[in-house]
């Protein structure tokens, strides 16, 4: 149920994150998913991407400081509601989202919401609960 997604530390700066997704593609790395979150100073970048652990590798061997966590990816319906449908249920529950970003896949009758939550085994458990759709990193990466 967990999906392993990287998150890379980035300078500021022109050009870094098209350095990132050269390595990437150099590597024949597809990316899934991303999210950019930055400050005055620097950026992480979060990315599930189709090969976890070459990504990690050839990023940290580019010089890319490189780190590993797990997320949570529910599928919902790509129509008005869908999100707030999952927040409500999350909120009955009590359950502190961290961060989030979400796309819709080439159907486009889907979106994805990719959460990381304070506690995500009782996130699990809500949004089974929920009827919701939990999806793997294969799944992602089949859509």
């Amino acid at each position: 149920m967990l999906v392993e997604q990287i998150a890379v530390f980035l300078e500021n700066k022109s050009g870094r994150l098209a350095d990132i997704t050269a390595v990437l593609a150099e590597n024949n790395i597809n990316i899934r998913a991303l999210s950019v979150a930055d400050t005055a100073d620097f950026g992480i970048l979060r990315l599930i991407v189709d090969n976890v652990e070459m990504a990690k590798s050839v990023l940290k061997e580019n010089g890319f400081t490189v780190g590993k966590t797990n997320v949570i990816a529910v599928e919902v319906e790509d129509k008005t509601g869908g999100l707030a449908k999952v927040l409500k249920c999350l909120t009955i529950d009590n359950i502190n989202i961290e961060y989030m970003y979400a796309f819709v896949n080439k159907t486009a009758e889907n979106a994805v919401l990719i959460f990381r939550f304070e506690k995500m085994e009782e996130a699990i458990a809500t949004l089974q609960k929920g009827g919701f759709t939990i999806l793997s990193r294969e799944q992602i990466c089949a859509l």
